[in-house]
């Protein structure tokens, strides 16, 4: 993996046993496992995005969903695992959901700093950046939760960083996991920002005219994949 070199707070983790796929939620486990349905259907979702029927593969992918609890941080860490699974990727992914953070989590990994801090602070990059113990996939945190998320996602310097990690990550697909669009209008914005979105809707919790709504105000040509869970 060709991330930059990890900091002493990496390393110390990976000697504490942070960086183990133990400490993963146990069903980002089922992940790996080639016996899983959740391996060959995070791979099909895979598929079309590295090889789209036309134009360019996207390199920076937003996962949202209209309200909460439906599963879009769960699909954002399988969708990296399943990218970083393959021969000529990497990923990357960033916890952009201030309000209620869920990457850190499911990888077992700490939530102390993280995109927050670069926000808010403009701590570099390379000092947030965690590694997920799945070779080629890392991972920045949202870090502790802000006084002001809207303000900090809806501002030059995040679409600064879409920008500075595009350029100065050329060899991996990033993916943005951010607040349910219902909760946070300013997800709309950042998703104009992005090369594509990934929505997610639960069955019995989207109403079907506030997904179409977020289509409508997006563009319905950003629309990578509607994924029901």
């Amino acid at each position: 993996d060709p991330s930059p070199a990890p900091s002493g707070r990496e390393n110390a983790g990976s000697q504490n046993g942070w960086l183990t796929h133990d400490r993963w939620d146990q069903r980002l486990q089922l992940s790996i496992n080639p016996h899983s349905p959740f391996f060959e259907s995070f791979r099909r979702l895979r598929t079309p995005i590295l090889y789209p029927a036309t134009g360019n593969p996207p390199k920076t992918i937003l996962v949202t969903s209209i309200v909460p609890h439906e599963g879009k941080g769960f699909v954002c860490a399988n969708l990296g695992i399943a990218l970083a699974q393959g021969m000529e990727h990497h990923a990357l992914m960033l916890d952009c959901d201030f309000r209620r953070p869920t990457l850190a989590q499911l990888f077992g990994l700490p939530n102390d700093t993280g995109l927050v801090d670069h926000l808010q602070d403009n701590v570099d990059l390379s000092l947030l950046i965690r590694k997920t113990s799945q070779p080629k996939l890392s991972l920045i945190p949202s870090g502790k939760p802000p006084k002001n998320p809207s303000e900090l996602l809806d501002s030059r310097k995040m679409v600064s960083l879409i920008d500075e990690l595009a350029d100065r990550y050329q060899d991996r697909i990033i993916l943005f996991d951010s607040p349910p669009n219902i909760v946070a209008s300013e997800t709309n914005i950042l998703a104009k920002h992005l090369d594509g979105v990934i929505l997610v809707v639960r069955h019995g919790a989207s109403k079907r005219e506030h997904v179409k709504q977020f289509v409508d105000t997006i563009g319905p040509g950003k629309i990578l994949s509607l994924i029901h869970i």
